[in-house]
């Protein structure tokens, strides 16, 4: 069966697995609160002297295997430096890198190749085809997928923790193993699904020679495939796969916290209201030196949320830092944790009755949380509503289309289209229970997916304003696909939307109607608590009410003319 839903733009394991439980990778600027300050581009003027001193500092974290550093390193460079082949092709191998350290250190995925043999493997890889061929937003070019999953198995055989489970893997026979996949290539040309089952029957035959066992080369090649589809559909282990769902329906089992890696420890940068973690006594700022034991600085977000997983029920022993105390040891039982999408509903101005809060996210109970504080809202005199996407990654497309669908009387909220016509559709509002209120909402860089398609329906209809800066651009919808008997699946682009103006959002994002320029403060280090910035020194929601302000001056200005 499968499940078609929009997966927030990077899927955050930093806050997967920690409330607890991603993607792929922690949101940029998390827990980094932003300042009223113009940010500074490039111009192409820039002299290539520029480049060639990031691409050296990028080869000096690869040269050190911080490759999760430069992924983000490369990925921001990328957004200063847009269509640079260099850029794309170190941002390339280094998400290869991270995905094969992610794959290798999921305890879920290890059993899974450990145990199913050759065939099994190859019938898991052919099944993937399958749903590749008929699902993927755009034809597979096959023989690029089978080059590229070529390149990810001499990237894990490289890998220190692929070696540690394969310690017969023959380093100094990779230079010749990668001559014979280049041969093959020539030998064997992979026009499609089943080509390229051949081809890697055969390369995993060639592999086993280097002393990789075939199972391990045939998940390579599977996971390194599925990866260079494009930029959101990937392989998913079976514990990433119950943390999807654990996300969408809005629950899982952990801790109930959000962290960064910084290089003390881990960083709590969120805790979750009436989690195990807030029960226990953790709060934004707190440092995780360590966690059962094991000591926690070097560690990138990703292992340290491996540490942090566990059944439920079972105790997490942190010793914890808060800045200016000396370090304490915290028990924390890991429960099932509700993690709210709306935060922080209050009314900012009771005279002119402008309400306020903030969306973290798409699930499943996303609508009737909305409708709950609307009501709660309305009975304290809201008049305005400012309503907070920036920093949302996204979610459940039917979750966006219900929020729309409450501020938009009629007409198309979104249109899919996909390759197969079954993933062409009009999602359309309906007129009872709309809310008349009027709305401001804010956006920035980091509002993706299913927080673009509410920007863009309330912006094309004429409901409301945008204020913030222009949105992610994660115009894509993804269907998550378990394949058979293995336990592990595949996250898929199935499809682009399009707002109900017919625009299509991928790669272009939505723009605002006010644009209010910030820029994040750098990332630190130190021993720092985690402050929220204060609602008046917050540029997006001052330029919000600013606005307010004059239409509603603008308002009973003339409704005095008229009386």
């Amino acid at each position: 069966m499968r499940r078609s839903f929009m997966i927030p733009l990077r899927f955050s394991l930093s806050f997967l697995t920690l409330i607890l439980a991603l993607g792929w990778g922690a949101t940029p600027g998390h827990g980094q609160p932003a300042s009223t300050v113009t940010i500074l581009r490039p111009t192409p003027a820039e002299p290539v002297l520029a480049l060639d001193g990031i691409l050296s500092r990028g080869h000096e974290l690869e040269a050190s295997h911080l490759w999760y550093d430069a992924l983000s390193y490369y990925e921001d460079a990328l957004r200063r430096y847009p269509g640079d082949e260099r850029l794309e092709q170190r941002v390339e191998l280094a998400k290869m890198h991270v995905d094969v350290a992610r794959r290798y250190g999921d305890a879920s995925f290890r059993q899974v190749v450990r145990t199913v043999s050759r065939d099994e493997a190859l019938r898991v890889y052919s099944d993937a085809l399958l749903k590749v061929d008929a699902h993927h937003v755009e034809d597979p070019r096959w023989d690029h997928l089978a080059r590229r999953g070529a390149e990810s198995l001499i990237v894990a055989a490289r890998d220190e923790q692929f070696r540690d489970m394969y310690p017969e893997v023959n380093l100094a026979a990779l230079s010749r193993l990668e001559q014979a996949f280049r041969d093959l290539s020539q030998q064997m040309p992979v026009r499609d699904r089943y080509d390229a089952v051949q081809y890697v029957s055969r390369a995993a035959e060639l592999a086993r020679q280097a002393g990789i066992p075939p199972s391990a080369s045939v998940f390579e090649f599977l996971c390194g495939a599925v990866g260079g589809l494009d930029d959101y559909s990937g392989f998913l282990t079976e514990a990433q796969l119950d943390e999807i769902y654990s996300q969408i329906e809005g629950n899982f089992v952990g801790l109930g916290i959000e962290l960064k890696a910084v290089q003390e420890g881990l960083l709590v940068v969120k805790v979750i209201p009436a989690s195990p973690a807030s029960q226990a006594g953790l709060r934004a700022g707190d440092h995780i030196l360590s966690v059962n034991g094991r000591v926690t600085a070097g560690l990138d977000v990703d292992e340290g949320a491996n540490l942090l997983q566990g059944n439920e029920g079972s105790t997490a022993r942190l010793v914890v830092a808060t800045p200016g105390s000396r370090p304490r040891t915290v028990r924390v039982v890991r429960k099932h944790v509700e993690v709210p999408s709306v935060e922080d509903a209050k009314i900012l101005d009771p005279q002119q009755g402008i309400a306020y809060f903030k969306l973290s996210g798409f699930q499943k109970t996303t609508s009737r949380e909305v409708n709950s504080v609307l009501w709660k809202l309305h009975d304290q005199g809201m008049k305005w509503l400012i309503m907070d996407l920036r920093g949302n990654p996204g979610g459940l497309l039917t979750a966006a289309v219900e929020l729309a669908d409450k501020f938009v009387q009629n007409g198309v909220l979104v249109s899919t289209q996909g390759r197969s016509r079954q993933e062409d559709f009009n999602y359309t509002a309906r007129r009872p229970g709309t809310w008349r209120v009027p709305i401001v909402v804010l956006i920035d860089h980091d509002s993706a997916s299913a927080s673009e398609i509410f920007a863009a329906a309330i912006r094309d209809h004429g409901r409301g304003i945008l204020v913030g800066s222009r949105s992610y651009g994660k115009g894509s919808v993804q269907g998550i696909f378990p394949l058979e008997r293995s336990g592990v699946g595949l996250r898929l682009t199935t499809a682009l939307f399009y707002s109900p103006s017919g625009q299509r959002i991928s790669k272009q994002g939505v723009d605002p109607h006010l644009v209010v320029r910030t820029a994040h403060k750098p990332a630190t280090d130190s021993f720092t608590a985690v402050s929220p910035v204060r609602m008046d020194q917050d540029g997006c929601i001052q330029s919000a009410l600013r606005e307010i302000y004059r239409r509603t001056s603008g308002t009973t200005a003339q409704a005095k003319a008229q009386n």
